[in-house]
Order: C-alpha cells, then sequence, then structure tokens
C-alpha cells in the first residue's frame, strides 16, 4: 500500500512540473501584435535597407553601404529551393542586361552545402555572397526563399518580391528604382 501512494505523488509531482514548465514556456517571449505583425511581414517598403558586409564565393567582400548610387536587387535563394532554382537562369540573363548602375547580390543562406558547384551547373556569373552566419538573412526577416528586395540608390526598399521571378518582374522593378 505505502509503495502505491508514494508512486501517485511522484505521478502528481512530475504532472506538477511539466504543467508548470509548459506554462512558463508560453510565457518566455510576449509579442505585441506589432510585433507578430512585423516578424511575419519582413521589412516594409520605404525602410533603410540594413547593411551588412558578406563574403563572396571567390573571397572578396562585399559590403551593401558600399553600393550607395547603385540600384540593388537582393535575392535570397538556397541550393536546395526548386523555385531559387528555377529563377536563377532568368537572373543570370538579367544580369547581363542590366548596366553598370544595377547590380545583383544573391545571398545564399546554406552556404554549408555546394553553392560552388551549383554556381558552376548553372553557370552564374553575379556576385553569390555567403551568409554563413544567418545574419543577414535575420536582419532582412526572411521567412521564405526566394525572397528579393529591391533597394534605390539611397538605400531604401522601394520594393519585395516573394517567390520565383521571371525576368519581366526583375525588369520592371529595377526600372521602378530611383
Amino acid at each position: 500500500m505505502i509503495k502505491k501512494v508514494i508512486a501517485a505523488v511522484v505521478l502528481v509531482s512530475l504532472l506538477t512540473v511539466a504543467i508548470v514548465q509548459a506554462m512558463d514556456k508560453k510565457t518566455d517571449t510576449p509579442k505585441t501584435a506589432t510585433e507578430a505583425s512585423a516578424a511575419k511581414e519582413g521589412l516594409s517598403i520605404g525602410a533603410s535597407a540594413p547593411d551588412f558586409e558578406l563574403k563572396t564565393l571567390t573571397g572578396d567582400t562585399v559590403k551593401l553601404s558600399q553600393l550607395k548610387g547603385k540600384k540593388v536587387m537582393l535575392n535570397f535563394w538556397a541550393t536546395w529551393c526548386p523555385p531559387c532554382k528555377a529563377e536563377m537562369p532568368e537572373m543570370e540573363q538579367f544580369s547581363k542586361q542590366i548596366g553598370d548602375d544595377t547590380v545583383i547580390l544573391a545571398v545564399n543562406i546554406d552556404p554549408q552545402l555546394d553553392v560552388q558547384g551549383f554556381v558552376n551547373e548553372n553557370k552564374i556569373t553575379f556576385p553569390i555572397l555567403l551568409d554563413a552566419e544567418d545574419k543577414v538573412n535575420e536582419a532582412y526577416q526572411i521567412l521564405s526563399i526566394p525572397t528579393t528586395y529591391f533597394i534605390n540608390s539611397k538605400g531604401i526598399i522601394q520594393n519585395k518580391y516573394t517567390g520565383a521571378m521571371k525576368l519581366d518582374v526583375m525588369k520592371k522593378y529595377t526600372q521602378a528604382l530611383n
């Protein structure tokens, strides 16, 4: 009989601990409606593009703020992402059509995989940046890929496109940049 009582006390104690811990996790990171909405939507149009500095596949360093005066198409992608793979040939085609006043930066979010092999296979010539520490991905609040920000020559985000882009969309959004 005493073993049953001890077992019941232990069981009730464990259940109590589990319930208390579950309640604590729910209240660990309360978010206001504004914070939740901002996280869901990403950076807003009209905001200053967060500056960053990343290495390219070739080992060069690219810093966004050094590109002021140029229009920037900032694309976030991964080697395993089917829509990313689908838009790469059109991005390559677009990169050959743009002038010196426009730059394509493709930020890879899975640099631990064979990014160089992907680039070689797809004959990509525009700069591929490696976000090894996931800092730029977080700064731009990327929730799905591909996501592309269109940044004007003053460093202001003027448009955002989520999903695989076609060539005409790339042209339309970069031409609208001032």
